[in-house]
């Protein structure tokens, strides 16, 4: 029937914006496509089995091997993420912890009192940048480097006589 919605638009919705989105019913849809095609199924079976087009089955299983992905390297990047808010809270500790000047073994003194030695400090505002840097990269905050390319094409023809081709 004409008016009847096809089995692949009946798993999908569109939103208050018209775009398309991503309904639990094309998820498992999507699911099961990639585990038939684990089990050696062609698309085109898959396709006829689940009641759509071979390219939809295609979409299906690649939208799901995304997902199975994508999910793990979420879960990575939180640990990582947390790991560094650790690293990150150290680092200001040293940070914000006074430090002395100590030579052989002993305080340096200057007029009475210990003479402050900055490097520590410095040590730990690098550090902390770094942590930073690693960060931004991990959430994709900085922005992306433009390169520009200079240069040429060259075309060489191997193992054709030019003389033969006028």
């Amino acid at each position: 029937m004409p008016d009847e919605p096809s089995e692949d638009t009946r798993t999908q919705a569109r939103g208050g914006d018209g775009k398309w989105i991503y309904t639990p019913e094309a998820a498992r849809r999507d699911a099961e496509a990639a585990e038939l095609r684990a089990k050696g199924w062609h698309y085109r079976r898959i396709a006829e089995h689940l009641g759509i087009d071979v390219h939809t089955a295609h979409q299906a299983v690649q939208r799901a091997l995304k997902a199975i992905v994508q999910e793990p390297a979420e879960e990575v990047r939180t640990l990582e993420l947390e790991r560094l808010d650790r690293l990150y809270e150290r680092a200001v500790e040293v940070l914000e912890r006074r430090h002395v000047t100590v030579s052989q073994g002993k305080i340096i003194y200057e007029g009475g009192e210990p003479l402050a030695d900055d490097g520590p400090v410095l040590q730990a505002i690098d550090r902390l940048l770094r942590i930073q840097e690693r960060r931004a990269k991990l959430l994709g905050l900085d922005a992306a480097t433009k390169t520009q390319v200079s240069g040429g094409v060259r075309y060489e023809i191997v193992g054709v006589d030019m003389d033969q081709l006028k």
